[in-house]
């Protein structure tokens, strides 16, 4: 069917951009399954998306955990109390009309374009670690954005690594490889909610996570060539998610 072909490329072209420029790309999984792939269940769609944005979390996590990366205990606080914000999100995310829905989320592409084009700040280093001080933040602003997370099916990458500098001071690489954790968490979450209410389309789940595997590892290997025009593609790829936004803003309203 051509339905399964778009959900391939879609979820090709999601795992691309991720592996290409890293956080940020997951946004679009919700537009392209709604107006590529044809779903027409904003609800449906956002399930779906959640649970593929779910898997190839873990999968990159798997690569940065390899690398020595990821700051577990740091990355589990943040996660865990993440889950309870997720789960709250999601469930007032089902309760709110579609169309609406949808607007809020053209909304949020809006900032997620603009947060991809101001400079990332860095943390204070790498030799970080869980205490009292920085329990108290991680917990906090977990729970922020995994309410956010959740109540729009999105990753959330672009929220989650300022989120975990800001709550431990970690490094910038540490902070991207650790909120992969989160990202995963996050979406297994959103999806196991949205699936209990019949609102998982799993055949096209399934498509554009093969798709996505596929694509990231493209993208990945060719972030290595394209390192030093890193700044171009980001602003590039901002660019089209103000674009997809505005579309969304325009359709819904």
């Amino acid at each position: 069917m051509i339905s399964d072909g778009l959900a391939l490329l879609s979820g090709g072209f999601v795992g691309f951009t991720l592996g290409l420029i890293g956080g940020g790309g997951s946004v679009l999984a919700v537009p392209l399954l709604l107006y590529v792939v044809g779903m027409t269940d904003p609800h449906k769609a956002i399930g779906t998306s959640a649970l593929a944005v779910a898997v190839n979390a873990f999968a990159n996590l798997a690569q940065h955990a390899r690398r020595g990366t990821v700051k577990w205990p740091c990355a589990t606080v943040f996660g865990l109390s993440g889950i309870i914000g997720a789960a709250l999100g999601s469930s007032l995310g089902k309760l709110m009309d579609g169309q609406r829905l949808l607007t809020l989320f053209g909304l949020v592409m809006l900032i997620v374009a603009a947060a991809m084009l101001r400079p990332r700040a860095e943390g204070a280093g790498e030799n970080v670690h869980l205490d009292r001080r920085n329990a108290p933040k991680l917990i906090a602003v977990g729970l922020t954005v995994g309410g956010l997370s959740g109540f729009f099916g999105i990753g959330g990458g672009f929220l989650i690594v300022p989120g975990l500098i800001l709550g431990s001071g970690m490094a910038m690489l540490n902070a991207i490889g650790s909120s992969l954790l989160s990202v995963g968490l996050f979406g297994l979450t959103t999806s196991v909610n949205y699936a209990l209410s019949g609102l998982v389309d799993w055949p096209i789940a399934l498509e554009f996570i093969g798709g996505g595997i596929i694509g990231g590892y493209i993208g990945s290997r060719l972030a290595q060539r394209l390192a030093a025009q890193r700044a171009t593609l980001n602003r590039l790829f901002a660019t089209l998610v103000a674009g997809v936004g505005v579309y969304l803003l325009w359709r819904n309203t």
